[in-house]
């Protein structure tokens, strides 16, 4: 048995799944809702407090599903209750990061600043001038705006100039020595 796929899924006060035909799953909390079509061939159920997902035969392909569907549920959870945060950090002589209104302005050393608009439901803040935090309910589109951010310029491994995650550990490089 997958061992994540079998944990139900507390729901907590505040927060209401639905879940229609086809597998259509809908959670509403406090935050806001998110709506998601999960596989067909899984079994969800709501047993009191808690959700349950359950596979009807042990093929791979249902292993998979399995606890793939308990995950995606859970996290749409978290999103409603918590919501999910992305830091990034701007590294680098005369990088800065700036937002005005929905449009966050990247200077990157290009010949021209990078703007980038604010996707439906996410919201970036500007902490000083270089670090980046990507908020938002839905895991899967704040962890894809923070990639393309992040793919703007990414991290160097000379200098270590570039976006990155507050997280992320940069392999450096030494440079080259010169012949004697």
């Amino acid at each position: 048995m997958s061992r994540i796929g079998r944990m139900p899924i507390a729901i907590p006060a505040g927060v209401t799944v639905d879940i229609a035909e086809n597998n259509k799953v809908t959670v509403k909390g406090p935050k806001g809702t998110l709506e998601r079509v999960l596989p067909a061939e899984m079994e969800i159920k709501m047993e009191g407090e808690h959700v349950v997902v359950s596979r009807p035969n042990d093929l791979k392909k249902m292993k998979s599903l399995h606890g793939l569907t308990r995950t995606l549920i859970n996290n749409m959870v978290i999103g409603v209750t918590q919501g999910y945060e992305k830091k990034l950090e701007v590294n680098g002589v005369g990088y800065r990061a700036a937002k005005s209104g929905k449009k966050l302005t990247l200077t990157l050393g290009y010949s021209h600043p990078v703007e980038m608009e604010d996707p439906e439901g996410i919201e970036t803040v500007v902490e000083g001038q270089n670090v980046i935090i990507v908020k938002g309910i839905n895991k899967e589109k704040v962890g894809q705006f923070a990639a393309e951010i992040r793919d703007k310029r990414r991290p160097e491994p000379y200098k270590g100039k570039g976006i990155k995650y507050a997280d992320e550990v940069i392999r450096r490089k030494v440079g080259k020595t010169g012949k004697k």
